[in-house]
């Protein structure tokens, strides 16, 4: 199977099994969002969903946000990994987008780069999330599946996965692909001990073909009378 082929295979059962794959973040608006994002950075999006709502009831907005001290915000954060930073960078965050974007999240990657705690994976996934654009985001999911299944070779970074992804994936497809990569590796092609024998994907993945089946043992024969 050519790696095109692998492409056109996973892009078409996840199609038809998951089409409308989705964030599991629960949020309102863009700023919600990106407030959630931030927090999700290597924390379960389980964890940040419990933690949002009283962040979001105590700063519905960008500007309530960009008032606030650390002592006030860190205890409404700090069940999430990294608290400290994730306190400052949320701050830093409101701060800038009262201040050079009127209070709106801006739905450029660039833009949204500049924003403390947002690096690229960030950007990538308000912007296809928010506004459906063609913008791949890569996890550790995303980075684990696309090289487990074949989808990527010898990509060591996040991204060059990125770009060896929006090769083959059609631009109207990536905003969705995405989730399907993250929501795959979240609970069939999980880190340490794949579930292979529930994946709909073993007919076009590398990994089962290598690692799985050529290590299935043959059925024993029997014995002739």
């Amino acid at each position: 199977m050519t790696r095109k082929e692998r492409f056109q295979f996973v892009l078409a059962y996840f199609s038809e099994h998951n089409p409308d794959a989705e964030t599991e973040l629960i949020y309102d608006n863009p700023y919600q969002l990106l407030v959630a994002v931030i927090l999700s950075a290597q924390c379960t999006d389980k964890r940040v969903n419990m933690t949002t709502p009283a962040i979001f009831e105590r700063f519905p907005t960008p500007q309530s946000l960009s008032e606030t001290t650390f002592d006030e915000l860190f205890p409404l954060v700090k069940s999430i990994s990294y608290p400290n930073n994730k306190t400052k960078h949320l701050i830093g965050m409101a701060k800038m987008l009262v201040e050079k974007f009127h209070g709106e999240v801006p739905l450029t990657v660039e833009e949204l780069v500049e924003l403390p705690g947002v690096g690229r994976k960030t950007a990538n996934v308000i912007t296809s999330v928010v506004d459906n654009q063609p913008n791949m985001a890569v996890d550790t999911h995303v980075f684990r599946v696309s090289a487990r299944i074949g989808l990527t070779v010898n990509a060591r970074t996040p991204l060059a996965t990125e770009k060896q992804l929006l090769e083959l994936i059609p631009r109207d497809l990536v905003h969705v692909a995405h989730h399907w990569l993250i929501l795959h590796g979240r609970y069939v092609c999980v880190a340490r001990t794949p579930r292979c024998e529930v994946c709909g994907l073993r007919p076009a993945c590398k990994y089962y073909k290598k690692e799985v089946e050529g290590k299935i043992p043959a059925p024993k024969k029997k014995d002739r009378a």
